[in-house]
């Protein structure tokens, strides 16, 4: 019932579409989200992960796990991130990819909803060490559309594989143009 819900309030009254497929055999990725111009950008990605029914999670320092809504956290798909001991969030990071049977890690390599000159790579290393694809997927406000892309298994060239994502958003307009990342 509730999939028929989102279904209906994203594709009907909001009229957006799900362009292309994640495939549910890929139970570990790093989504690399963009364009992350607004705090929209948010419920996008709650209908998305209702409609395709694929569980997808974020990580947030552990104090945000605590009570009143650490709970809440954990039921939207959150993993609280402890970097005792001395690791780096990297590490840190996948460290949870190993000991999940399923983690699908949604991250805006922007960072900020501000406009950057430059991609933060910390996904990027993140796949590398967890040894999982990078999933694109484009929230497009000037189509309506989120689309999905194919997964990229990260080959420790990081020039030539962000050539490779990056073209997944050209032409991917964000909901505020001019905060999105452009080359």
């Amino acid at each position: 019932m509730k999939k028929q819900i989102y279904k209906w309030i994203f594709f009907r009254l909001m009229g957006w579409k799900i362009v292309g497929t994640i495939d549910p055999d890929i139970k570990k990725c790093v989504m690399m989200i963009m364009p992350h111009t607004s705090a929209h950008d948010f419920y996008l990605g709650i209908f998305t992960r209702g409609i395709t029914g694929l569980e997808m999670n974020f990580v947030g320092k552990k104090e945000l796990f605590t009570f009143p809504l650490g709970w809440y956290f954990k039921y939207m798909g959150g993993e609280p991130l402890d970097r005792s001991g001395g690791m780096n969030k990297v590490d840190s990071i996948a460290a949870i990819f190993s000991r999940r049977e399923t983690f699908r890690l949604a991250v805006a390599p922007e960072g900020t909803r501000n406009k950057v000159e430059q991609l933060k790579t910390g996904f990027y290393y993140i796949a590398l060490k967890a040894n999982v694809p990078i999933v694109p997927v484009a929230f497009n406000f000037g189509k309506k559309e989120v689309n999905l892309g194919a997964p990229l298994m990260p080959t420790g060239n990081i020039e030539e594989d962000l050539i490779i994502l990056k073209k997944h958003f050209e032409g991917v307009e964000g909901k505020i143009p001019e905060k999105g990342f452009k080359e």
